[in-house]
């Protein structure tokens, strides 16, 4: 059974910056990537980094480029996904989710695995 758990969500100042940190679980053929989504007060859940589950191939969303890296750390028995995130603007605030998959999509509907989220506030 493949989970997914988010961590490293929390309240910072403009400006400031947070790595968020998702550990994966488990294993099932199916899982070729993985995803950072978020999901503003109000709005609908995007897509705003990806890469394939060893590392070789990345994506950011072109309008946070320059602030967000994804990464990730393969070990015997997890995968680590990280987000880094820098210079955190109000606009980042929302519920940030890591999620597992089979392809390289930005799509939801894309990802069967998600983890339950992790809560981050930009305010000062």
């Amino acid at each position: 059974q493949v989970q997914l758990a988010e961590s490293g969500g929390d309240s910072v100042r403009p400006g400031a910056s947070l790595r968020l940190s998702c550990v994966v679980s488990g294993y099932s053929s199916s899982i070729n990537y993985y995803g950072w989504f978020r999901r503003a007060p109000g709005k609908e859940r995007e897509g705003i980094a990806l890469i394939s589950d060893m590392g070789g191939h990345t994506h950011v969303h072109h309008s946070l480029m320059g602030r967000f890296t994804i990464s990730v750390e393969n070990a015997k028995d997890k995968d680590t996904v990280y987000l880094q995130m820098d210079d955190l603007k109000y606009e980042d605030t929302a519920m940030y989710y890591c999620a597992a998959g089979p392809r390289f999509s930005i799509l939801v509907d894309d990802f069967p695995f998600w983890g339950q989220g992790t809560q981050v506030t930009v305010s000062s």
